[in-house]
């Protein structure tokens, strides 16, 4: 059994891109750079008016009151095509082209329009309120490295770069396996007395979408070997990553491994000294991946977000730290010493400090639905009371 800094450095290891898709702009929100993105157009295309007002010469605010004539209009994807001389200006709104001749855009608040004059009584000040043109960026500049994240910020810099296509890196097909006699499909569990409703795979689905993976299925299994022999090929074939919920303990029908021994398994590890969680694992089937959560809901979406999220993000081509980004806050409650394993606890986030969740049972749901907070505690570690320090992780 391995601790968890050493499950995280295998994870690593094995969390490397898929390869790359290029896909339209449109459906690219989520999915990770495999080429950085350098501006085809400059931004702004010319010089552009900040404000609504009047394109003007500075040399014509030399005097004041001032009238000047109007000779035209400026319109964003409609600009004026004359030239600004003395005496003249143009009426212009903003995001118009900057006629030529004018270098002065006087807001339409210090302009008083009286026939087909604009009248300045005074001054504008010294803001031009003009962007000139590439002023955000020029053509040929990189706006976008490889490996961001296409957030809503990043789409928005891409599509203003004037690009329809994106290369991206390919998203992980997962598909999850549910193991055990006992469950049944949500909705069907009170027509059976023995049944218990199958909720874990639901979140790890939900999980994986979040870091990046296409859900390709999910399938429910009884505690059939051979059977379980034909599913797990099928899943195989099926997706780059595999995930089996149960299965994982040393009982009589625990066959979570066993079931891909036939395809060749590899165990990356095996085992983790944590707490809750400590039967996941990890190996390989030829170039495809398999990890096994234990089928507890609370110990599995804690391992799941412990080690399937920063899988994920290594496989879409993020630093797996994007999903493990520990930090420091207050305890709001006190916790016991720490026994030998590694220990997690659930917490809900209270005005900036943790407040530990009463209710730690690895099998929990109502109480997994109320935390928002993973504590970590490291082994061995003595109790801990109220406003001391610790390490979190957003859940």
């Amino acid at each position: 059994m391995i601790g968890f800094e050493e499950a995280v450095g295998l994870v690593r290891s094995v969390a490397t891109p898929l390869g790359t898709d290029t896909v339209p702009i449109a459906e690219a929100a989520g999915r990770v750079l495999a080429r950085a993105v350098d501006a085809e157009v400059d931004s702004p295309r010319s010089d552009v008016s900040a404000m609504d007002g009047y394109a003007v010469r500075e040399a014509d605010l030399d005097r004041f009151p001032v009238s000047l004539q109007v000779v035209g209009g400026s319109y964003a994807g409609a600009g004026w095509n004359g030239s600004v001389v003395p005496g003249t200006c143009v009426r212009i709104f903003t995001g118009a082209p900057v006629p030529g001749g004018a270098d002065h855009v006087v807001m339409q608040e210090n302009v008083r329009a009286s026939g087909n004059a604009a009248i300045i009584d005074d001054h504008p000040g010294p803001a031009r309120h003009i962007r000139r043109r590439g002023s955000d960026f020029a053509s040929g500049e990189e706006l976008l490295p490889a490996g961001r994240l296409l957030d809503t910020r990043a789409i928005v810099a891409a599509a203003g770069a004037d690009l329809a296509e994106l290369e991206v890196h390919r998203r992980p097909r997962l598909h999850i396996l549910s193991t055990g006699d006992e469950l049944a499909e949500p909705g069907t569990a009170r027509e059976r007395a023995d049944a218990v409703p199958e909720s874990v795979s639901f979140g790890v689905a939900a999980l994986a979408a979040q870091w990046g993976a296409e859900c390709m299925g999910r399938t429910r299994m009884g505690d059939d070997l051979p059977r379980m022999h034909d599913l797990a090929r099928a899943a195989i074939d099926d997706a780059d990553l595999v995930v089996v919920t149960g299965g994982a303990s040393v009982g009589e029908k625990d066959f979570a491994k066993a079931m891909f021994e036939p395809l060749g398994l590899e165990l990356v590890f095996s085992k983790v000294s944590l707490k809750p969680g400590k039967p996941v694992w990890l190996g390989r089937v030829g170039e495809k991946l398999v990890m096994g959560l234990p089928g507890n809901p609370t110990s599995a979406l804690v391992t799941a977000r412990l080690f399937l999220a920063p899988l994920l993000a290594g496989l879409t081509g993020r630093p797996i730290e994007d999903a493990l980004g520990w930090r420091t806050v207050p305890l709001a409650s006190a916790i016991g010493p720490c026994g030998a394993r590694e220990t997690f606890h659930r917490a809900l986030s209270v005005k900036g400090a943790a407040q530990i969740l009463s209710f730690q049972d690895s099998s929990a749901q109502k109480a997994l639905a109320e935390a928002d907070l993973l504590v970590r505690q490291r082994a061995s570690s003595p109790a801990l009371e109220p406003g001391a320090e610790v390490e979190v992780l957003d859940f």
